[in-house]
This record gives C-alpha cells, structure tokens and sequence, in this order.
C-alpha cells in the first residue's frame, strides 16, 4: 500500500507560524490550516494533530533569521523537514500580493511539486563555530571602520604621515599628535581608543578560534585546506564553516557555482552571451577565495609559513596543493599576459582553486561528531 504524504508548509516569524497543508495524491488546493506560536510545544501539538490519520508528515519553510531551531525540533520528532532557500523559490511575474497565508500555501504547493530547492542544515556544533568565525568577521570590519575614521579625522587637519600605517611605530607617531582646542584633543583620543578596542576584539576572536578548531569535527579538512598556498587558518576555517561539508557537491562545477564564481549567461539560439560572475550563494566565502586568489600573481615557490603547514599533512593532500600551485600561477601569468585585467584574471583563478580544495576535501574526511 502507497504511503500518503501530508505536505506542511510553514511561514516562519519571531512569535507565529502560519501553517498550510497540502495532501499528496492531490491535485487540489492546499488548505491553510492556521496560525500557531512560534515555539516547541505549539509544533509538537501541531505535528501530533496532523500525523494522527498515519500520514507521513513532510514541513518545509524558508531559511531566515529565526535559524534553524523549528527543523532541529521536528527532525527530533522524527519526521522530515526541509530548509528551503528563498532565492530558489520559483514565484509568478504577475503576483504581486504577499501574506503570510499565501506564503505558507505557495510552500506547501512547490514542496509537494518537488519545486523546492533545501539549503544544507549545520548541526549545533558547525553553527556554533561558524557564528564565532562570523562574530570575527564582524569585528574586522568594526576595525576597518575605526580606522578610517581616525585617518579621515587627521587628514582633515593636515595631520599626514608618510610610510605605512597601523605599525607600532604609527602608533607613537599618533601619541605625539596634540590639538590646541580641547574637543579636538578629546575626539583623537577617543578614535585611537575605538582603534584599540576593536584591534584588542578581533585578536580575541582569532585566539577563540584556534583554541575551539581541535575540537571541532571539521578540523581535519581545515588543516588539510591550509596546504594551498593563500589559504591560512582564517581562511581555511571561513570556508569550511560558511559552505559546511565540501563532500555533499558532485562536482568541482557545483562548489564553483554555489559561491557564484562562475559567469552569468544569456544564451539563446546561436548566440552566446556571457556576463560577469553571478555572485550567488555565500559572500563571506566568495571574498575569501578572492583574496586567496592574489597570491598566485607570484611565481610557484613553498614559502617558510606554507612548509610549516605542509607538516604532518597526507601526501596526496601535499601533491595535490603542489599540482594546483603550479598550475595557477602559470595561468595566471597566461591571463595577464592576454591583457586581461587582474581582477577578472583573480576571479578565474579563485574559481580554480576551488577544484584543487575540492579535490583534497575528498581525500581528508572530517572527524564524526562525539
């Protein structure tokens, strides 16, 4: 006998979840069911209502801000729960009314479809570094942002240093500076203090985590990522925790595609059109692999720091870092050598390293979780 299939579809919200239900075998309408509070007892009553005639219960909802705790509770009941990414959610041209009872229908309609595309779910322990390596990012940025404040303040009073900036000795450089109004005297005290501040958070966080990587089951591939030249701890341990388990894409194709390092294209017919990079998928992880990319501008050498993080790694890790090393310098030197502008020269490259991490995240398997 054929398993029914009731599909759930939920519009998530700080206090309320709408609820829609669509029955398999079905062609009908999807009825809304309701609205009922956001939290784990209002769900457990409401997936033991629903499964009480022995369907099979199947909830789907939007990834958002009120993260992953409604799938952690259901999947913990038993029964099968998408986290559906907006982005892919296929929507009318014409529609242009939104609720939240239409919202939850729509899901409950495409899921039972098989029109939902689901986003990967990190377990509590991948969340948890990933909002400390996040938690870091944030305070970059605040230091960024602290020092061009202080820069744009000295610059407007004509207070200019030549040689680089943010060394110990630009620091007693800006203890010797001294305003004649007290106000001015007190802004340049509290910039150099907002500089401190955050440079004294930022190295807080990276200390947190190089303290937590060892224990984490993804430390093995973080350590083993580091073997590619550009790609030290931070931005071994960013791309690991923002994209999660490399091993889950068929494909180098797909991993270049799912952080959107590959061209737009608007083909038709005989015609071609290719445009810049689609930039979809996770950000955080895009620059990174960016950044990395600059490094291979430089010819193919093993510097002191990468020997150091070569050391105690496999040896098919060693050569295929070694192989991708190679191989992207000299294209990179191949690109520039066309004319080709260094970024669009670097974007290409990041895309490549990507095959080569994908590669060794094949050979390294992550620890199980205790």
């Amino acid at each position: 006998m054929e398993t029914l299939t009731t599909y759930v579809g939920l519009d998530v919200h700080k206090e309320t979840i709408s609820v829609a239900v669509a029955e398999s075998g079905d062609r009908g309408q999807a009825r809304y069911f309701g609205k009922i509070a956001n939290s784990a007892q209002a769900l457990s009553k409401l997936a033991a209502k629903l499964s009480r005639k022995g369907r099979t219960l199947r909830f789907c909802y939007e990834a958002g801000p009120c993260g992953y705790g409604v799938h952690r509770h259901l999947t913990g009941l038993g029964h099968d729960c998408a986290v559906v990414a907006p982005s892919l959610i296929p929507r009318r041209p014409g529609d242009r009314v939104k609720t939240d009872r239409r919202d939850c229908l729509g899901l409950s309609k495409l899921d039972r479809a098989g029109e939902l595309t689901a986003v990967w779910v990190p377990d509590a322990e991948h969340e948890a570094m990933r909002d400390l390596v996040r938690a870091r990012g944030a305070a970059v940025r605040a230091l960024r942002r602290a020092r061009q404040q202080l820069s744009g303040f000295l610059l407007r009073h004509g207070r200019v240093r030549k040689g680089k900036n943010w060394t110990l000795a630009h620091r007693r450089w800006l203890a010797t500076l001294r305003f004649e109004p007290p106000a001015q005297q007190i802004v340049l005290e509290d910039y150099i203090q907002a500089v401190e501040d955050a440079q004294a958070r930022r190295d807080r966080l990276t200390a947190q985590i190089e303290a937590l990587l060892p224990s984490w089951s993804m430390a093995p591939v973080v350590q083993a990522l580091q073997a590619m030249r550009g790609v030290a701890l931070i931005t071994a341990v960013t791309l690991v925790a923002e994209v999660g388990d490399l091993t889950r894409f068929h494909n180098p194709r797909q991993l270049m595609a799912h952080l959107g390092l590959v061209p737009r294209e608007d083909s038709s017919a005989d015609k071609i059109r290719r445009g810049g990079l689609t930039k979809a998928g996770n950000a955080e992880a895009r620059r990174v692999m960016v950044e990395a990319a600059w490094c291979y501008r430089l010819p193919a050498r093993i510097s002191r720091c990468l020997l150091d993080r070569l050391d105690g790694l496999p040896k098919d890790v060693r050569d295929i870092a070694w192989k991708g090393q190679v191989r992207l310098c000299a294209r990179y030197r191949h690109l520039r050598a066309q004319g080709k502008d260094a970024p669009l020269v670097t974007a290409a490259i990041a895309r490549e390293m990507l095959g080569f991490i994908w590669a060794i995240a094949q050979v390294v398997a992550p620890r199980k979780a205790v």
